[in-house]
């Protein structure tokens, strides 16, 4: 294999596409599989329980499928990393397989992790989600997709963050953030619409607007929640349906509105 730096170790049983290629002192490890056009950059570090679709690039000194940093973490209770395509993972990125479910830690496509990025076990992230530095996922996180992670952001473990929410650097998220919104502060509370996002991936002005009265019944009148869902449903608006099944989905609470 051409592709494959001579100081690279490929464990008997590690499963490499032709066209993916491996750098100096990498280490792939029996079981892991690596799909077409991969690119491993040097001393990456790739688990054997890791299944990569196509299209990946793996910068500098990541840790792919790592063990899981879990007290009760044994070696027979392993769960997959399963990652899909064109994701890209910038150096010192570190990525725990799962360990507690079935399906482990999944991640989607087209996801960009800058460097130092971290994602706990059995999390489960979408697509088009970007990753700033140092952000991190706690275990069992959700994160659905085209969603923007601040610099050093702190996910609690089993919390959810809704399509196309932007979190501010520094932000510690310990409840579900509900889908569109920007969210910020020691405890992440919502400041507003993520506008910018919305308007880069094509919600126009009138939808902006539903999903902005939205929140305005969600969080602003005195309504109980279920008589502000029942408000948003009479919207039959699709943005405003993807709210209302978050609430209705949320087992740790919305953060709070400054």
């Amino acid at each position: 294999m051409s592709n494959i730096h001579p100081t690279a170790i490929i464990e008997d049983g590690a499963q490499l596409h032709p066209s993916a290629s491996v750098g100096p002192y990498s280490i792939i490890e029996s079981g892991a599989v690596i799909g077409a056009d991969c690119v491993i950059e040097s001393s990456v570090r790739i688990y054997g329980a890791t299944r990569m679709g196509v299209g990946n690039r793996v910068c500098h000194g990541a840790t792919i499928g790592a063990e899981p940093q879990d007290l009760t973490y044994t070696p027979e209770k392993s769960k997959p990393l399963t990652i899909g395509d064109h994701n890209h993972f910038k150096e010192g990125v570190n990525i725990s397989r799962g360990v507690k479910t079935e399906q482990g830690t999944v991640i989607g496509s087209h996801n960009y992790l800058m460097a130092f990025a971290h994602i706990g076990h059995d999390c489960v992230v979408g697509d088009h989600n970007i990753f700033a530095n140092g952000a991190t996922l706690a275990g069992h996180v959700e994160l659905a997709h085209h969603a923007f992670l601040s610099g050093h952001v702190a996910v609690h473990q089993f919390a959810h963050i809704g399509a196309y929410v932007m979190v501010a650097g520094v932000t510690g998220v310990s409840q579900d953030v509900p889908p569109f919104t920007l969210v910020d502060g020691h405890r992440a509370e919502i400041v507003g619409l993520n506008s910018v996002g919305l308007k880069r991936n094509g919600y126009d002005q009138a939808a902006r607007t539903a999903i902005k009265r939205a929140y305005r019944i969600l969080y602003k009148t005195a309504l109980v929640k279920d008589e502000a869902l029942d408000q948003l449903r009479a919207m039959d608006d699709p943005a405003v349906n993807e709210i209302v099944a978050f609430v209705e989905a949320s087992q740790r609470g919305l953060v709070g509105h400054r």
